[in-house]
């Protein structure tokens, strides 16, 4: 549903109260307004490693650098912040250079910043951290525009194909009983995996989810739990009745909000929160209270206070 650090740039900006030095450690410049980082694609591999060139040394004055997804590069004097979005580096055996990239930077002093507390108990156990070291702030579902007629019941499937792969002809079944669509929203790679599969349905990949969700009657959120849900949680912002796994994470952000599930009621909780009107009406009212809690504006502010934090401790 968009690129967070994105919505969060711009939120930011719109408050008007900081002065924001916009960058991209691995892709090139797409804007005149973005910060030009010399030799940039010579360092970005190094900053995957947590390695190089300080990039603050790059950079004009800064009190807070922050940064997201595969590069953290160091930094000589302004503190860092890095997002963890995604947890699976953390849980795979045979994955372990996230793992030493990330605890080489908190070595240094850098602060992560993980999505919600489900998520920061897992890091501090992956890697025997303490709790300042990692804040727990929730990041922005950009604006989601309402669904006021969808039809197709839509499936979003974030690192957990199998169990998607072992409800496929089920959710076909439903989606022909109740003369509807079903309408599968992933990465290209995922997408190319399922269809191997011969799953019958209406794939769309993930950075085109708002066509998808503008056509959901009802959305089937199927995650491993690793990554923030926001896909549900723009499905709540658009007036969507979900359903999610009752992941640990899930549980703590979607709770009230969605109807959580164990895999066993699936099918059951499908069929109730597709023709249930009063269960939906519910779900409605309180998804679009909850994901206040996730929109730009609020979350810039939460952010605004810890850099403030942040870079005021660094000067203690």
């Amino acid at each position: 549903m968009g690129n967070s650090m994105f919505d969060l740039a711009t939120a930011l900006d719109d408050r008007g109260d900081l002065q924001l030095c916009r960058l991209r450690t691995i892709s090139p410049r797409q804007s005149s307004t973005e910060a030009r980082l010399a030799l940039r694609s010579f360092w970005s591999p190094w900053w995957r490693h947590s390695r190089g060139r300080a990039i603050d040394t790059m950079l004009p004055p800064l009190d807070v650098i922050h940064v997201a997804g595969r590069a953290t590069p160091p930094t000589r004097e302004v503190p860092l912040l890095i997002s963890v979005d995604d947890l699976r580096p953390l849980r795979e055996e045979n994955s372990r250079l996230r793992l030493a990239q990330l605890q080489r930077a908190v070595g240094r002093g850098a602060v992560l910043v993980v999505s919600s507390r489900a998520a920061r108990h897992e890091v501090m156990a992956a890697m025997s951290l303490e709790r300042p070291e990692i804040v727990v702030v929730r990041p922005p579902v950009g604006h989601v525009a309402p669904t006021t007629r969808g039809t197709s019941l839509v499936v979003s499937v974030t690192g957990n194909t199998e169990r998607f792969v072992a409800l496929a002809s089920q959710l076909q079944a439903f989606a022909k009983r109740h003369d509807t669509v079903l309408v599968v929203v992933a990465s290209a790679a995922v997408i190319q995996r399922l269809r191997a599969t011969g799953v019958s349905a209406n794939f769309v990949e993930r950075r085109h989810a708002d066509v998808a969700l503008a056509q959901a009657r009802c959305v089937l959120y199927i995650s491993d739990g690793a990554r923030f849900p926001s896909f549900a949680i723009a499905a709540l912002a658009a007036g969507v009745p979900a359903l999610a796994r009752a992941t640990e994470i899930n549980r703590e952000l979607l709770s009230g909000a969605a109807a959580l599930i164990h895999d066993d009621e699936t099918l059951d909780a499908l069929e109730d929160l597709w023709s249930n009107e009063p269960r939906r009406a519910i779900l409605v009212a309180a998804g679009r209270a909850r994901s206040a809690d996730f929109s730009p504006w609020n979350v810039a502010s939460a952010y605004a206070g810890l850099y403030a934090d942040v870079a005021l401790r660094s000067r203690v």
